[in-house]
């Protein structure tokens, strides 16, 4: 194939450099340091298994650190005004802690401070502690990446300090800048048992917050408890959903068994037709596995609070959900790399009415969780640790 493969050509320096600048000889916590366990709650259905390294621990003290340095826009490394970003100045959470379509200044396509557009739109922080397939669309960070030293939530928090195309920072520079801050090092010695700031430290405390942004109180959720009803569009709409002869979601974005509403895995689902020469896609899962059965493969994303998440698909395509389910009902592309579990592919969609279609969207609504969009614990707070507010990322 001949293509210029530049965005993971970055990826794998990026991987590279972070993997040579994470901390070495960082000093071991005294034997008498006790936080506070943090328990992530396990909803009504949910995996019991929970993606928590051994090494990061959930506590109460590293998560409150991790929601301040979430929405510092000092992550950067930098303190001027038009050099600040932090995870909280594209992950919103009233768009389920993705940039959306509405973003004041992204409008769906975020770029870094460099200018350098992201590869791909993004992905939501949703339910991400149930998440052991990898991070991203095409799971550069996973246990079968590039780099196997870069698997987790924590390594990918690194590569966003690090990528042109989101902070564009440098990782010691974001531990100078922060630790200069007296009170973030009081913080720190109550999450991780001294006032050493490490970058390493940085990213674990912030993996443990994106580990509580958990959603599990939907409509369709409280149903299947018995404690409210769906209305009959959205009932048919679930058996369409769950059905192979109806809309054959439930493969890629579970149902009864699977309450993510995702598998996290990657597939072909039938944009394209044509994904070599000229028209190869360095982005794919294909370029992290080097499988062609990965050819045009990205992962699926939840649909839970996916209206809040446009524009949709990798590379934003689709600006609302109509349009995607108009998709996936007939502009369906055959290839040779079309996932075998996309049954309707021989007939260009699924072809439901548009009654069906409408009763489908009316159930994907219902995984709507409104109180995860304003929970005030996830949300930014009111000042930073030192009293300030002109660095806040909201």
């Amino acid at each position: 194939m001949k293509t210029i493969r530049f965005y993971i050509i970055f990826g794998f320096l990026i991987l590279g450099a972070a993997c040579s600048k994470k901390d070495t000889n960082e000093p071991d916590q005294p034997v008498a340091y006790k936080p506070t366990p943090y328990e992530i709650e396990i909803p009504f259905g949910f995996p019991t298994q929970l993606n928590i390294p051994e090494d990061n621990p959930m506590t109460l003290e590293g998560v409150a650190l991790g929601r301040y340095l979430f929405y510092d826009g000092r992550l950067s490394g930098r303190s001027h005004p038009d050099s600040l970003m932090s995870c909280g100045s594209c992950h919103l959470q009233k768009n389920s802690f993705e940039c959306g379509i509405d973003h004041p200044v992204y409008q769906g396509h975020p770029h870094g401070l460099s200018g350098l557009e992201a590869p791909h739109v993004m992905l939501p922080l949703i339910n991400l502690v149930w998440n052991d397939s990898g991070y991203g669309w095409n799971g550069i960070v996973s246990k079968n990446g590039p780099n196997p030293e870069m698997q987790n939530l924590e390594d990918f928090v690194w590569m966003s300090v690090l990528a042109p195309h989101e902070i564009n920072g440098d990782t010691n520079k974001t531990a100078q800048l922060i630790a200069s801050i007296p009170e973030y090092r009081d913080l720190f010695a109550k999450a991780f048992g001294t006032k050493d700031v490490t970058m390493k430290r940085i990213s674990k405390a912030i993996a443990q917050f994106i580990r509580t942004l958990n959603s599990s109180n939907s409509k369709f959720d409280r149903y299947l408890k018995g404690e409210e009803q769906l209305n009959n569009s959205e009932l048919n709409g679930f058996i369409l959903f769950t059905t192979e002869e109806g809309a054959d979601c439930f493969h890629c974005h579970g149902g009864y068994g699977n309450p993510l509403f995702t598998t996290h895995l990657f597939y072909n689902n039938g944009k394209d037709s044509i994904f070599t020469g000229n028209f190869e896609d360095p982005r794919d899962r294909y370029h992290i596995t080097g499988d062609p059965n990965d050819l045009g493969a990205y992962k699926a994303t939840t649909l839970r609070n996916i209206r809040f998440q446009g524009p949709y698909m990798h590379d934003g395509r689709f600006k609302t959900l109509d349009d995607v389910l108009n998709f996936y009902n007939e502009k369906l592309k055959w290839s040779p790399y079309i996932n075998p579990l996309m049954h309707h592919i021989a007939d260009g969609g699924t072809r439901l009415t548009s009654s069906e279609l409408n009763d489908v969207k009316n159930f994907i609504l219902s995984l709507e969780d409104t109180s995860f969009l304003s929970n005030p614990e996830f949300s930014c707070p009111k000042s930073l640790p030192d009293g300030s507010t002109s660095f806040l990322q909201r």
